[in-house]
Order: structure tokens, then sequence, then C-alpha cells
């Protein structure tokens, strides 16, 4: 999928950049055995909800009597996927800021590979940041940049080692002034905690704000911003978010929705399940109901259905076709080995639990996703 790749191209310049620069530089010393870094900062999530292998292709040219359940629930899994690789390249950058073994308060400077620019690397403690107070904050900055409004840096991380739990967030621009017409002003960022929260033992979210938006022709469906909830409890993995996709059109002249959903997969055994709606980007709603309930998947798509055949001929479709049309996006979703399974009715009694735990979560208010922004402390 373009949306996808593109997402993940941005995300490994920045990467890219930063590891070249530090397997180069030897500037702290490196003959400490430990570091005060964070060990960790992700929860894996299962494949069956994060795996993305299946093709795209328009809904209205669709050419068999029912919707792929794949298809109906392919931008969900790219959705996982992209906030999935997000927190990874974010623990990427932090197992390579390792090689420092850094060990206390101080800074360094580098030359960035792909840019040729200063970088500057500074590590303060006490920090206070987003109505917390932590052990450590790490900021990277473009030097020449630095009396810029968003004073050139390209990242910061705060975190406290016990409990683990931090905050990543990234400006890739910053961190690689070649792409900056590509690249833009996006930021993503990363929260990672094993301190619990309710019965989580360790939970994780995803955030990524003013993405570019390619060209509509390119790609309607283009996400500009994400929000992603990954809770950890045992064997157990929660997910729920909303990506917000300023230019999708399905059946009818309607453009601007959030991609919201829940779910709940079991690593082990490689199962999941899901529920999923497409409410307004402008929605201003925090209930359960009206977001997955009024605007689900099935109802957003028989509305424009409906209305779709009404405008283009005249009359509406017959509705046990249309149901059968429409038989995959029967909520909820059940997945299993990266693959959509059937939808509305469990296949077999292994989903009991999975399908009380959707019950209890619910996506994001859709236009706080339309205008999410991530900012630096500065």
């Amino acid at each position: 999928m373009k949306t996808r790749n593109a997402i993940f191209g941005m995300l490994a310049l920045s990467a890219a950049m930063f590891f070249t620069a530090c397997e180069k530089e030897t500037v702290l010393p490196k003959d400490q055995e430990t570091t005060i870094l964070p060990e960790r900062f992700k929860i894996d999530i299962p494949s069956s909800l994060s795996n993305s292998t299946h093709k795209s292709g328009s809904l209205k040219s669709a050419k068999a009597d029912t919707i792929s359940g794949n298809e109906i629930y392919e931008n969900l899994q790219m959705f996982i996927a992209i906030g999935e690789g997000t927190s990874d390249i974010v623990e990427s950058i932090i197992f390579h800021i390792k090689l420092y073994h850094i060990q206390d308060i101080g800074e360094l400077t580098f030359t960035g590979d792909d840019d040729s620019r200063v970088k500057h690397l500074v590590v303060e403690s006490g920090v206070d940041f987003d109505n917390r107070t932590w052990e450590y904050m790490l900021t990277i900055t473009d030097l020449e940049s630095e009396g810029n409004a968003d004073g050139g840096i390209g990242m910061q991380v705060f975190w406290n080692n016990s409990p683990i739990e931090g905050v990543a967030i990234i400006k890739p621009s910053n961190l690689n002034h070649n792409d900056t017409e590509k690249l833009g002003e996006a930021m993503y960022s990363v929260e990672y905690s094993e301190k619990g929260l309710g019965d989580y033992e360790a939970y994780m979210i995803v955030q990524i704000s003013n993405l570019p938006m390619a060209s509509t022709i390119i790609d309607r469906y283009a996400v500009n911003a994400i929000k992603m909830f990954v809770g950890k409890k045992g064997d157990i993995i929660d997910v729920y978010g909303n990506s917000n996709h300023p230019n999708a059109q399905f059946f009818t002249d309607k453009t601007g929705f959030n991609w919201a959903f829940v779910a709940s997969g079991q690593q082990t055994a490689d199962i999941a399940v899901a529920e999923v709606a497409l409410p307004p980007s402008t929605l201003d709603e925090t209930s359960r109901t009206i977001i997955l309930k009024d605007y689900s998947l099935k109802s957003v798509f028989t509305s424009e259905i409906n209305t779709w055949f009404l405008e283009t001929y005249g009359v509406r479709p017959d509705s046990s076709d249309l149901a059968g049309y429409l038989r995959n996006a029967d909520a909820p979703g059940f997945f299993a080995n990266g693959s959509f399974i059937q939808g509305g009715t469990a296949p077999n009694n292994n989903y009991g639990e999975l399908l009380i735990r959707i019950e209890g979560l619910t996506p994001y208010n859709p236009i706080s996703i339309s205008e999410l922004s991530l900012v630096f402390k500065q």
C-alpha cells in the first residue's frame, strides 16, 4: 500500500541518518558496562493484527458478490503496522545511542552522514515534562537550526529506569535536512511504561502528526495523523486508536473520515478480534456507542452504497444483495494467523475472552485526531 510504504520510508530516513552517525563517532568512553538508557521501549503486537500483506483496490469496482474481509480490514492492519513500526524505530535509535554507554549528564556533537550537518546531543537530569518529572532527558538538535522556532530539535527522549517509562518525540526533518521537503513538519512520538495502568502491566501510546499529504489522485486514503494505544496483560494485547484520512471518499462525495477501531489479540494463539468504524473527521464525540455502532463500518458502507446507487441508477440496491455484499463487514471481525477469518460470529470458542475485552475499549475522539499536534519541550 502506497500510504504505508511512504510513512515507513519517512520514519526510516530519520533512523538511518542517526545510525550511521553513531557508528562513526566515538566521543564518549565506551569502556563502561552499563548505560542509563532504558532497556525496552515497545510492546510487540500479535501478527494477526499487525500483519498487512493484502492488496488494496477500489471498492466501487469490486466484482465479487461479497467484499473481501481482508480488504475491509486492510487499513486496520496497515494502521497497526505503522504504529508498531514507529515504536520499532524509536527503540532502535535508543539502542544505537547505547553505543556511547552514556552514564550521566553531558553532551557531544557528531556530523550526520546524510545531510553533513552537525548534530548536538545533550543529556540532562531531573527534567519536568508533560506533568511528570523524569530522571533523564536526551535531546538531539541540528546545530545550525537551534535558533529556529522549533529549536532545531530532531529528537527528545524522557525516561525513568525503575520501573521503565519514557516518552520519545522525533521530528525527522531536523535529523536529515536533505529531505526537509519530503518530511515537512511531520512528528511522531512513542510513550512506553511498565508502571502499570489499570489491569495492564505495560502500555504504549504511538502518535504521528502533520504527515505530508500526497495528491488525492495518487492516494485518496492518505493519512495525516495517527494515535494508537497498546496495553499488555499477560498473553493478551489490547489495541485501540484512530487514523485520520482528510481526503478519503468511499461511494459518495463525502470527504474526510477517521478509521477508528478497538482490538484484542492473544499472542501465543495468534488470534484477534477487532471492531472498526468510519466516523467523520470532524465528529466531536467520545461515546463508544456513537463511534463504533452509529458509525460502524457496515453502517457507513450501507448508507454510502444506498446513496450512490440512488444517485447513479435512480433506485436503491436490493437489500438482500447489499446484505450479502457486506456480509464480511459484520462486527466484530475475527482473525487468526495473520488473516481475516469471518465477521459477526466467532469461528470457535477460543475468542471468548477477547470479545469481552473489546467491549471495554473505545477509540479516541475523532476530532482530536484530526487536530493532533505534537510538541517538544523548549
